[in-house]
């Protein structure tokens, strides 16, 4: 029997995880160089569009389809095979398409997380081939193992909406290939447009709320939990990252502002239906110190990250992930696990373990298959085409009549 109340919120859900993508692609474009915006933005939405061919062909059916304890599911629901208008998604009170959609827009934006790393430097025809060989040999699987009723899940590992699933595996990801591809040429380009960065964030934190809440499955108290826990996480680390950056800089820049907002969502995503409203205000905080450090330890090293994926996702999605072992509790979702704070040792080192061993894998994968990449089709740009910008030299467009 379809609940039209649920059905009508998750549809909701799924055009605010939408939203996400192209929030994504004007944060980006306004943090890159004014040569490159395009490219870096094109790289988001063509995500839109070739993950949801992907996603219709293979991917919901090896993230959803049978397989129980293991790695993939099967192939029996290829091309959304045997799925009709009617059919309900178990118990939840809304059709399976809609489930399908939903999960789709988390398939979507993940891949496009990680463009951010390698800004300015990789070919357009390079991308084509890690978009859709990177969701199905790293995505598809943890789906799967962790919401798909495989592997991890089994073990009675927990990812409310992303912390290991999308964050852990796009910022691990996206430091692999920042390790392959080098540094730019021109490492002292400064942010294009920070007001288009803004309405990115702007989109971003509201297409959250639907990203985190909508991972319930349901229209419930959880539900309004993690809406508001979201809120809180982001609002907290905004401040904090403000702060630090004020005190160590001596003035409080926007972009910082904003930066840690990204960081506390991404932090309270694994968690944001299973902890307090006072854990995930914590959660906010100290994602933003986290995020922080990495993002100086990176320039430190001189690791270019151009646009912070690895320290703000990555970093973010494993110390949510981790503070999810510690404060997660069944007093606010039975549903759930009782952190180590609470006495659960074990579930606290499962968390631990399967974020830790997720960012491995996602780290060493995509580098090997950088690689291999590199033997089809050259992954860098030339110096040529990088100091012209990718606008120009891979997409024969500019996003101004006139660069300066």
């Amino acid at each position: 029997m379809i609940n039209t109340g649920s059905t009508g919120f998750m549809l909701l859900a799924t055009s605010l995880v939408m939203l996400m993508t192209p929030g994504l692609a004007f944060f980006y474009g306004g943090l890159a160089c004014k040569r490159n915006i395009l490219g870096i933005m094109m790289q988001s939405f063509v995500s839109l569009g070739l993950t949801t061919i992907l996603w219709f062909f293979v991917g919901y059916s090896l993230c959803f389809s049978g397989g129980e304890g293991a790695i993939l599911g099967n192939l029996d629901k290829m091309f959304l095979n045997g799925i009709a208008p009617t059919d309900m998604f178990g118990d939840a009170g809304f059709p399976e398409l809609v489930f399908v959609a939903y999960q789709m827009m988390f398939a979507i934006i993940t891949p496009a997380l990680i463009t951010g790393a390698f800004a300015n430097r990789i070919t357009f025809k390079a991308y084509i081939i890690f978009l859709v060989v990177w969701q199905l040999f790293v995505y598809y699987p943890f789906v799967h193992m962790v919401w798909g009723g495989g592997l991890l899940a089994e073990m009675g590992v927990i990812d409310f909406a992303g912390g290991i699933v999308v964050h852990a595996t796009a910022g691990f990801a996206a430091l692999a290939s920042v390790f392959y591809v080098g540094s730019r040429k021109y490492k002292d380009s400064k942010p294009n447009n920070i007001p288009l960065m803004a309405v990115g964030t702007a989109l971003l934190w509201f297409g959250w709320y639907g990203f985190n809440a909508g991972s319930e499955l349901n229209v419930d108290g959880i539900t309004a939990l993690a809406f508001l826990n979201s809120d809180i996480a982001a609002s907290f680390a905004a401040i904090t990252w403000m702060i630090i950056e004020w005190l160590r800089e001596t003035k409080p820049k926007f972009v910082g502002l904003m930066t840690g907002a990204v960081a506390g969502l991404a932090t309270i995503t694994p968690a944001a239906g299973l902890v307090s409203m006072h854990v995930a205000a914590l959660m906010g905080i100290l994602g933003a110190i986290a995020c922080y450090f990495a993002v100086h330890i990176k320039n430190r090293m001189q690791w270019d990250d151009a646009l912070d994926v690895w320290g703000v996702h990555g970093i973010g999605g494993v110390t949510g992930t981790i503070l999810l072992g510690i404060f997660a509790s069944t007093a606010i979702n039975p549903v759930g696990a009782d952190g180590l704070f609470y006495g659960g040792t074990a579930f606290f080192i499962k968390e631990l373990s399967v974020v830790l061993g997720a960012s491995i894998y996602a780290f060493i994968f995509t580098y090997i298959m950088l690689m291999l990449i590199n033997v089809i089709t050259p992954v860098k740009v030339s110096d040529e085409e990088e100091l012209a910008g990718l606008d120009i030299s891979m997409h024969g467009e500019c996003a101004y009549d006139a660069i300066h």
